[in-house]
């Protein structure tokens, strides 16, 4: 049976404990790391959702969602091999700068006959692609922090 009267007598004893536990040791609060964990009104850590922006610039974006972490391109074909095409997916997924927090997902495909057939992508190429990202992001943070 549900007890309105009780359950505001247990939040009210809460709360009280909460403000005088806060009033103790007459210390101000240690300062958090926010440069290690920058999040502005996005979801995600900002210097890493930047980085990511930047090293795929070259890229047409397809889909972002800074809330989710997730950016997808569409695909890419360079110039200099015009029988292949490449499409990434970076997930952000920590709001902390942490080597960790970017996964890189690739699609390539090969241009055989005027059909596009998928193809394996070597997988140091999306492990390049996270070291170019936390790179930036890193360079981005020391940027902010000395600037």
């Amino acid at each position: 049976m549900f007890r309105p009267l009780r359950l505001a007598a247990g939040l009210s004893a809460a709360v009280a404990v909460s403000l005088s536990l806060s009033a103790c040791g007459g210390r101000a609060r240690p300062e958090s790391d926010l440069a290690a964990s920058k999040v502005t009104t996005i979801g995600v850590n900002s210097y890493l959702w930047r980085a990511t922006l930047d090293t795929l610039s070259f890229m047409p974006l397809l889909q972002t969602d800074s809330n989710g972490g997730v950016i997808v391109t569409d695909w890419y074909v360079n110039p200099q091999t015009p029988g292949e095409r490449m499409k990434v997916t970076v997930s952000i997924l920590d709001q902390d700068l942490r080597a960790d927090a970017v996964r890189v997902a690739a699609l390539r495909e090969v241009n055989r006959g005027g059909q596009w057939v998928s193809a394996p992508v070597e997988a140091a190429t999306t492990q390049k692609l996270e070291d170019i990202i936390l790179t930036r992001a890193r360079d981005l943070r020391r940027g902010a922090i000395t600037g």
